[in-house]
């Protein structure tokens, strides 16, 4: 364990934005953690608690309170056979790629397409993070956390974890710390179904099927690497915390109301937004596809200091000198510029520290 006083904390972060922390403690073990965190509110001190810093956006004053770094690292199979597959456990600060690429080299199929996603195995059940058809609550089986309500340490099974789109009961509350994540994947040489249709384009496939799972790792790879989504210290366009915003989900009678109000904006005879079905029959849309919509295209900002990506208008980048005032007021633009156009309000995905978007 190491404690360091007026640290910076952009470093810390995939923005590379946000000023110093009152005090930095960085922890190497679940117990490291349960100790700080159990210190920290004792003495009544705020805390806040930084995985890969992949989806953090943290105010140019810093946080005047403990950041806690988890450092902690370990993949511990508990049980592996053909009939029930691995038993995964993975400790909280285990990066996530290096989770997947080990998973693919040994034979566990179930999370290739998160590949090249940024962060920390602790932080992925927190929004149930998801990408090109696969979610981590298909293969979590349990997480262990500190409930700082009552200070213990309690093992919540998948069903306890309110899994829906981007959202879990993690999210939105500094109640739990995320200690350590187990995962249940097939034994198995292939994918789980390609569930993405640029993926499968890409792959040569067809939707549903199967292929090896270093094939599926690669053709990720390479569809993020396109969008800049992996992350490059040259590449400005990889400094940001991924899709900026979330796909809306919005009561079918209101996407039929977006329906109408893009046919008025754009022309009766341009392609509708985007539906996907969602639950409770509900109606998912584009994000993208909304910021492009709304006069919001690749590279909107540039030169900066922050921009929407040049490969992805999803994304908001600091293209080298951006402060956190800066993203947030180029989000904040993005945000209402759709609100105005659409009627529909983005929700961000990053969390604010400090200010609020």
């Amino acid at each position: 364990m190491r404690t360091d006083h007026d640290a910076p904390i952009a470093p810390l972060t995939t923005m590379r934005v946000g000023g110093p922390a009152a005090t930095l403690v960085t922890v190497e073990s679940a117990d490291e953690a349960v100790a700080v965190v159990r210190e920290v509110d004792a003495a009544g001190r705020e805390l806040l608690v930084v995985s890969g810093g992949s989806n953090l956006v943290v105010a140019d004053e810093g946080f005047d309170g403990v950041v806690l770094r988890m450092a902690s690292r370990g993949i511990t199979v508990e049980s592996q056979d053909l009939c029930s597959g691995a038993f995964v456990t993975v400790a909280a600060g285990e990066p996530w790629d290096d989770l997947v690429a080990h998973a693919v080299a040994s034979g566990w199929s179930g999370i290739e397409a998160l590949s090249g996603i940024p962060g920390l195995t602790g932080a992925t059940p927190v929004q149930n993070v998801g990408a090109y058809g696969q979610e981590v609550a298909q293969t979590i089986a349990r997480v262990r956390v500190l409930d700082r309500t009552t200070g213990q340490v309690r093992t919540m099974a998948a069903a306890d974890c309110g899994f829906t789109y981007r959202h879990s009961v993690f999210k939105g509350t500094d109640r739990f710390v995320v200690l350590d994540v187990s995962f249940q994947l097939a034994l198995a040489d292939l994918s789980a179904p390609v569930a993405y249709a640029d993926l499968a384009q890409q792959l040569g496939v067809e939707l549903g099927e199967r292929v090896p799972l270093a094939d599926a790792r690669e053709a990720v790879l390479a569809q993020r690497r396109r969008r800049g989504m992996v992350l490059d210290e040259a590449d400005h366009d990889t400094w940001s915390c991924g899709s900026f915003f979330t796909n809306p989900v919005l009561p079918a009678a209101d996407h039929d109301v977006l329906v109408a109000r893009a046919a008025e904006r754009l022309g009766p005879d341009a392609p509708p937004p985007p539906r996907f079905d969602a639950p409770g029959g509900q109606a998912k849309t584009s994000a993208a596809w909304l910021i492009e919509r709304a006069g919001f295209g690749k590279g909107y900002g540039m030169p900066g200091p922050a921009a929407l990506s040049t490969k992805h208008t999803l994304a908001v980048t600091n293209r080298g000198s951006a402060s956190a005032a800066d993203v947030a007021a180029l989000a904040r633009e993005v945000r209402d510029g759709v609100r105005e156009a659409f009627g529909v309000t983005l929700v961000n995905e990053p969390v604010f520290v400090g200010h609020a978007l």
